[in-house]
């Protein structure tokens, strides 16, 4: 009967605040969307960081006529000065923290060079005598690029070391700062979800303040006449997490999956990792409307 009655009295808050109900639903929505997107970000850049850590190169880039370093003040690298670079790269000094070795020549860099700005006006101006030899060294650890950079930078013939990891960092620094700006416009929204919970509340309570007043007369504990106003909140913030949730996964689906399509070189996160995010969303969308009821009841409802 107790079961009966509390959704009895669910229903019939609803009914009476259908738009209120709708409202709290889409600011959920929206609010848990957000914090969704943001969450969605930090698992892509931790897939990406993972994925491209491990693959991360420092390239010692060789003296060419163009170079300006103190280090390329004899001119272009010679034989010897090449060989010296390679012979240290190989030396048992090194070989804790060198992985592996590549050679680029000037005409491989030239065809790396095209192949990556093949849309740029650039390529047909550039030629190999321009462009530096380098060797691509991969690390045992990515974190001991400074070692390669100290031990290198001021040898003769070497123009500059460069590590890949600056480039990712400026990309990761820019999807942190996105998601940073994702959960400050999700902090927003869920205020005004507290805000516009708390209303729908309080309106339910003021339009059935008769029937809560005839139950505290009757002798009806304070759990059962406040159950049927928080759970109507509870009802639309889950719905809100719900539909908040379907559009993560058909962002995750759909839109991550055509890029993982088009650029598969790259780690992209996949749809049933967003799954993890879900109970997190309904989680966080049960407390904040159970909690906003609780503490608008306590107010405006005296049991």
């Amino acid at each position: 009967m107790r079961l009966a009655f509390v959704l009895g009295e669910i229903g019939s808050g609803i009914r009476r605040n259908l738009s209120m109900v709708v409202s709290v639903i889409l600011v959920t929505f929206v609010s848990l969307t957000f914090v969704g997107a943001a969450g969605l970000l930090q698992l892509q850049i931790g897939q990406m960081k993972g994925y491209w850590y491990d693959k991360v190169q420092v390239a010692v880039f060789l003296c060419v006529d163009s170079s300006t370093t103190p280090s390329c003040a004899s001119g272009p690298v010679t034989d010897e000065q090449r060989t010296a670079i390679e012979e240290q790269l190989a030396s048992p000094a090194f070989s804790q923290y060198v992985a592996s070795v590549d050679y680029e020549d000037q005409e491989t860099a030239l065809n790396h060079f095209r192949d990556q700005f093949a849309n740029s006006p650039l390529v047909d101006s550039v030629t190999a005598d321009q462009l530096p030899e380098s060797f691509r060294v991969s690390l045992v650890d990515p974190e001991k690029y400074e070692v390669i950079n100290e031990a290198f930078s001021s040898m003769p013939g070497v123009e500059t070391v460069s590590d890949q990891r600056e480039l990712l960092e400026k990309v990761f620094s820019f999807m942190n700062m996105a998601s940073l700006i994702a959960l400050f416009i999700a902090g927003v929204m869920l205020v005004c979800a507290i805000l516009l919970i708390a209303t729908t509340i309080r309106l339910s309570a003021f339009s059935r303040r008769r029937e809560t007043g005839i139950m505290r007369l009757v002798g009806a504990s304070k759990v059962v006449i406040q159950l049927p106003f928080i759970l109507e909140g509870v009802i639309a913030a889950l719905i809100g997490a719900v539909l908040a949730s379907g559009t993560l996964w058909a962002v995750a689906h759909f839109f991550i999956g055509a890029l993982a399509k088009a650029y598969p070189a790259t780690a992209f996160i996949s749809a049933q990792q967003v799954l993890v995010l879900s109970p997190v969303l309904l989680i966080v969308g049960a407390l904040l409307a159970g909690v906003s009821s609780l503490l608008t009841l306590r107010r405006y409802l005296k049991v």
